[in-house]
């Protein structure tokens, strides 16, 4: 007997030898995808009627700072210099290991809510968000933030950290939970401690979680100290590889995106964030015409303000339209695929499209919605209408956390209360 069988639903599988299926079914075992089809003579413990909803892969978010919801809001609609160094900075200089714990649980409530089963984060007390990721049953790829500042003491003890988290928590939480080494940037890390960032990382097998030339001023910074960008500063010293996961890349050079493709870079494109603190817009179409593995993040809720990845997905597709003032640029389906296909490639996970063998996150998105009728054309109307708000159903691991709308593992409205409080208290505390 099966786990779970969902029927009569819409399967947006994502996967490009299969296509989709109008009137289909999904079983789930033992964790895992073992049979999509039209019908199955299975039976299940839990079988849920998906009529009138679109089965598909979960979403992944390759870019956020998860505990940064306690700073949703906080400071708007500032230059970046001062919303960093005046307030940002400031504030997390105040945070405490249980704010981290209670921002996190609220951003993986968030995700669970709005259709996100899987993210890579890179902050600080990085164990918290690590035991919120095993309490929500999500999937994660965490990081310690490293920031050197060419400071040699410093950086010694900020990778000694990074190494013990690593170690620590690699393949906890039954396997939902991967480790990545996390240094913050070319322009807040020196070119020798990039070096052995590298080299603890190939020792331990981990993966590499890094901003990329975020900002015009990153840009102008490295070449006035090296003579070079960032890009060719991480080429020279052999950092870039299929395991490196590049945020942001927003200023890029066609030289510099041949070099991201040569080396299987993987890219997180966080469009919302992007535009909020006007850094620029990604050549996210060069990107994807040369092959680079460009998949979505929301980055932090402090530049975002939600971690809503169908917003980001809308984002995406309409920004490089009008950017490269070309209607057809971005399709619908290339898109999803950014989100889920590609997300998952860029974590490693076996997950991202629906088919047997496969590890079993998925969402259910209710289409029986006034914005979302008429529906002619499925993966149009999840790109350009639907919400994060229109996920019914979040199913992780083969587990359901969150079923017709309601959180099954979480106390959704402790959380809330504990992260209201938590960044109340943390503001009285910057204010002091």
């Amino acid at each position: 007997m099966a786990d779970i069988i969902i029927k009569n639903a819409y399967v947006l599988t994502m996967d490009p030898d299969a296509g989709d299926i109008k009137n289909g079914t999904v079983v789930i075992e033992d964790g895992k995808i073992t049979e999509i089809g039209e019908k199955t003579k299975e039976s299940a413990e839990t079988v849920i009627d998906a009529k009138g909803s679109v089965v598909m892969p979960g979403l992944v978010n390759t870019h956020t700072h998860a505990a940064m919801t306690l700073f949703r809001g906080y400071a708007d609609d500032l230059q970046l210099a001062e919303w960093l160094e005046g307030h940002i900075w400031p504030a997390e200089a105040q945070l405490k290991a249980e704010d981290v714990y209670r921002g996190s649980l609220l951003a993986c409530l968030e995700m669970i809510k709005s259709g996100t089963t899987s993210f890579a984060d890179m902050y600080f007390f990085m164990d918290e968000t690590a035991k919120a990721v095993e309490a929500s049953g999500l999937r994660a790829s965490l990081s310690h933030g490293l920031i050197e500042l060419w400071n040699k003491e410093k950086g010694e003890t900020d990778l000694k950290e990074g190494k013990r988290f690593v170690r620590a928590w690699q393949g906890a939480a039954d396997g939902r939970i991967k480790t990545m080494y996390g240094p913050h940037a070319p322009n807040t890390c020196s070119e020798e401690f990039l070096t052995k960032v590298k080299e603890e990382a190939r020792r331990d097998g981990a993966g590499i979680h890094i901003h990329v030339l975020e900002t015009e001023a990153e840009l102008l910074a490295m070449k006035e100290r090296y003579g070079k960008c960032s890009v060719h500063l991480l080429e020279d010293i052999g950092f870039f590889g299929p395991d490196v996961l590049a945020a942001h890349c927003v200023w890029l050079s066609d030289g510099d995106i041949e070099i991201l493709s040569k080396r299987g870079v993987n890219v997180s494109h966080n469009p919302v964030s992007n535009m909020k603190l006007a850094s620029g817009i990604a050549p996210v179409h060069k990107m994807l015409q040369k092959g680079v593995n460009v998949s979505l993040g929301t980055d932090g809720c402090a530049s975002n303000n939600n971690l809503d990845l169908f917003e980001e997905i809308k984002t995406t597709a309409l920004l490089h339209k009008v950017n490269t003032f070309s209607p057809t640029a971005l399709p619908a389906r290339q898109v999803l695929q950014m989100a889920t296909v590609n997300g998952a490639k860029a974590l490693g996970t076996e997950t991202g499209m629906l088919k047997a063998g496969m590890k079993a996150d998925m969402i259910i998105v209710d289409m029986k919605k006034p914005h979302l009728t008429p529906c002619f054309d499925v993966p149009s109307h999840l790109v350009y209408s639907a919400r994060g708000s229109d996920v019914r159903t979040t199913i992780v691991d083969g587990k359901i956390l969150m079923d017709n709308y309601r959180v099954l593992v979480l106390d959704e409205q402790n959380v809330i209360e504990e992260a209201q409080k938590a960044a109340e208290e943390l503001v009285v505390r910057v204010k002091a």
